[in-house]
């Protein structure tokens, strides 16, 4: 929880109190490479902070399944639509290495958010940071050649180097063949 009361920390003032009750609403999951934690046609009901290893947001099933988002330490993440809607989910999240989550379930989150004033100012610098990382995401894959997304890639987060060809590759919208070529060139 040391990881999570940090990263409320770095966004908003709060102090040691609040803070407290903030995370005794939160309870920590460790999953082992492979693990879902939300498939799709599911409805989501929590909210997911990564205090270690990854998660892959995908959709459709294996093998035409397609990375569309790889999430590592100190993010947030959540299957929004599914959540606000309660409707079933058009992804799948999946940890790509063992790692830990601290989950808190949605109603939780919302009740926190009226008790506490400065936590609903942090719940909206998180889903502004993902939006902004969504837009960005989306802007490089729809304006840049596979060359300059590899390269984005690579230099957003040194954490892509855990991420299998398969899984980047599907991210990147390229084949395999050439992510292994883009890097031997790209070296």
């Amino acid at each position: 929880m040391i990881r999570l009361a940090n990263y409320i920390r770095s966004l908003i003032d709060i102090n040691d109190a609040d803070l407290r009750v903030i995370l005794s609403n939160f309870s920590k999951k460790k999953l082992k490479k492979g693990t879902f934690i939300l498939k799709h046609g599911q409805v989501a009901s929590s909210y997911y902070f990564i205090a270690s290893g990854a998660i892959r947001i995908f959709s459709g099933d294996e093998p035409k399944d397609k990375t569309l988002w790889i999430a590592f330490e100190n993010e947030f993440i959540a299957e929004l639509p599914s959540i606000k809607f309660l409707t079933p989910s058009s992804f799948s999240f999946q940890a790509i290495e063992e790692t830990t989550l601290i989950t808190i379930e949605s109603g939780k989150m919302d009740r926190l958010y009226e008790e506490f004033p400065q936590f609903q100012a942090f719940g909206r610098q998180i889903w502004e940071k993902a939006f902004l990382k969504v837009v960005d995401n989306v802007t490089l894959l729809q304006t840049e050649n596979a060359t300059e997304r590899y390269k984005k890639a690579v230099l957003k987060t040194d954490y892509i180097q855990r991420v299998s060809l398969k899984y980047l590759s599907s991210y990147l919208g390229i084949t395999q063949t050439s992510l292994s070529r883009l890097r031997k060139k790209i070296k």
